[in-house]
């Protein structure tokens, strides 16, 4: 097989056919030896249902469904696992991302490219907010993690084998594809598109969903946050022994009673939310180390169609 291409799906219906129409244009311009695997991530409507319908007339369509939601990073694994192409291209189920630049990717990957991503020029039909607190994720993102990250990018990429192989070895629950896929290393490029908007239903992304992943995206690449927070406490001790030295002195000089105890109330719940806080990411890490050694399954499989086993091939 030449070229994979995964799919991860949830409660996208509408978008099954349109997006399988498009993709199978631009698939018989670069290969007939290709497969289209489907991820349905515990769906609620008749996306799966839209799947077989397709498989039925064309079996380069496959299938793999999940016993419930495992979760977008799952989703990805599982298709990385059961694709057999010598590429792998991850596209989203929405069409925001356009199937024809795959063209593209392919290009490039028979140039000597491992990893192709794709970066954003332009993000069509979001709210300013959304393009703002986006743009901020992947500047701070940047910034804390211990991994050269390239801004402004999605899921959709292409792999080549030898980075598929290597990310199948990694059974960690906490993932950041992004990221993975940058770690791993070998040779990286990007084409560049712009972003259409959804074309049918809602995304599966609020806001809290968003923070998780931003959350899970810095612990799982970089010990920065402690090591920040080691440095703050620091100052902060060292700020509060000065502080402490010059009220002895003042009183011993002055003869006075110490006034201000509202400040002093004030400064020392500043303090304690400040150690909260401190606390609060160290259980993060702690809540990580505590996921990984139960050794569960990434996830469980209900149903596959086209699909016999896991490939790990050379």
């Amino acid at each position: 097989m030449e070229l994979s291409i995964v799919i991860p799906v949830m409660n996208e219906e509408d978008n099954v056919r349109p997006l399988y129409d498009r993709l199978k244009v631009t698939l018989n311009k670069i290969t007939p030896s290709h497969e289209i695997i489907y991820v349905d991530d515990g769906s609620h409507d008749k996306t799966v249902d839209e799947v077989m319908a397709l498989r039925d007339m064309d079996e380069t369509v496959k299938l793999v469904s999940f016993s419930r939601n495992f979760g977008h990073e799952m989703a990805n694994s599982a298709g990385f696992r059961k694709a057999s192409g010598d590429a792998v291209v991850i596209i989203d189920g929405d069409l925001q991302d356009p199937p024809e630049l795959i063209e593209d990717m392919y290009l490039k990957y028979k140039e000597g490219y491992d990893v192709v991503y794709a970066k954003r020029k332009s993000r069509k039909k979001e709210s300013f907010f959304k393009k703002f607190t986006s743009k901020m994720f992947y500047r701070v993102l940047k910034f804390m993690s211990d991994v050269e990250l390239p801004l402004d990018t999605g899921d959709f990429r292409l792999l080549s084998r030898r980075v598929i192989n290597e990310i199948n070895k990694m059974d960690e629950h906490n993932r950041f594809f992004r990221g993975i896929t940058h770690w791993v290393g070998f040779n990286v490029t990007c084409v560049e598109f712009n972003r259409d908007g959804r074309h049918a239903g809602e995304t599966k992304y609020n806001y809290f969903k968003l923070m998780r992943l931003a959350i899970d995206a810095i612990l799982s690449f970089s010990d920065k946050p402690l090591k920040l927070f080691s440095v703050f406490g620091i100052a902060m001790s060292a700020f509060s022994f000065i502080y402490m030295i010059y009220w002895i002195i003042y009183k011993l000089v002055t003869n006075n009673p110490i006034a201000g105890w509202t400040s002093t109330v004030t400064i020392m719940l500043f303090f304690f939310g400040i150690l909260m806080f401190q606390i609060s990411i160290l259980g993060e890490y702690i809540a990580r180390i505590y996921e990984e050694v139960r050794k569960r399954p990434l996830y469980i499989i209900q149903k596959q169609e086209g699909i016999e086993d896991e490939h790990t091939r050379d």
